[in-house]
């Protein structure tokens, strides 16, 4: 190695950025001056740096890709730890349920419980509702023959949608909760009290008609109740809530604005009859008069 004194060192240093600027002017003045030999020449550079560029392209790649994997490796550490967490739960609660599960099969079993029949249902495709007199309805690809009736309860995934009102062979109009129209019992879930949810065509359903002293409680369930006859008990339909004080709603569980499939239930509620007691007498029928003697109506012949 040459031995260059300090003031050569020096003197270089301050040539370095001189002459690297006469260059660049050279350079810029000999492509105006032969375009097609500068152009020549950037793309030799350009070949002979190509593999250069694909070797540094190459590592960069290889090195974000160890990155990401690191990453992800780290976010996959975290998600089975909550999921071995989630599965300690998990694992609690089904012992906890097959727990309960026998302990009521075994109570039933002492109690001689008498199971209810389970609804036959039948599951349609909701298409628009083009005319009738409601304002919030659907029409249902299942009619009579599909053993669709009125009366029947409709459910969407997430909780009750509304009940039948009319049927055709292959189509049934639904009424659902939120229309003007609708009036249904329905039970508070926490301080089971009763009261009634009516439409107003809006999406949320107003309560109205509970005990005072019993007013509902911001989310807590509604569920139906069965005072009518209409509805079986227990039917989820969503949670209280109050837009203003004192006007309690309820906000259904069913995305009533986005329905794409409903199931229809047919509890048969209207065949559970009771018995006849002795001297009952039957009322007439709403589009018949009572024309029975007045002696027979007091027992005497």
């Amino acid at each position: 190695m040459i031995p260059v004194s300090i003031q050569m060192r020096q003197a270089l240093g301050k040539l370095v950025l001189p002459l690297l600027v006469l260059l660049s002017i050279g350079i810029i003045i000999a492509g105006q001056a032969d375009r097609k030999l500068a152009d020549q020449a950037r793309m030799t550079v350009a070949d002979g740096l190509a593999p250069l560029w694909g070797l540094m392209t190459s590592a960069q790649h290889r090195v974000q890709a160890i990155n990401t994997n690191l990453r992800e490796a780290g976010r996959m550490a975290s998600e089975n730890a909550r999921l071995q967490t989630e599965n300690e739960n998990l694992r609690r609660w089904y012992d906890v349920a097959v727990s309960l599960t026998r302990e009521n099969d075994a109570l039933k079993t002492a109690l001689h419980w008498i199971p209810e029949p389970t609804p036959a249902f039948v599951t349609g495709r909701v298409v628009a509702d083009s005319g009738g007199i409601y304002a919030r309805a659907v029409l249902l690809v299942a009619g009579t023959e599909s053993g669709v009736h009125v009366g029947n309860v409709a459910l969407a995934a997430n909780g009750l949608a509304g009940r039948v009102t009319e049927t055709g062979a292959r189509s049934a109009r639904i009424l659902l909760i939120t229309d003007i129209a609708s009036r249904l019992p329905v039970m508070l879930d926490a301080s089971h009290a009763t009261a009634i949810m009516g439409g107003d065509n809006t999406p949320l359903p107003r309560l109205m008609y509970y005990a005072q002293d019993t007013r509902p409680i911001e989310g807590e369930r509604v569920v139906t109740s069965d005072q009518a006859g209409a509805f079986p008990a227990g039917l989820p339909i969503g949670t209280v809530h109050y837009l203003h004080p004192g006007q309690p709603v309820v906000v259904p569980f069913a995305q009533l604005d986005h329905l794409s499939l409903l199931r229809v239930f047919d509890f048969g509620q209207a065949l559970i009859d009771p018995p006849d007691a002795p001297g009952h007498v039957p009322l007439a029928h709403p589009r018949k008069t009572l024309t029975l003697p007045l002696k027979t109506l007091l027992g005497q012949g």
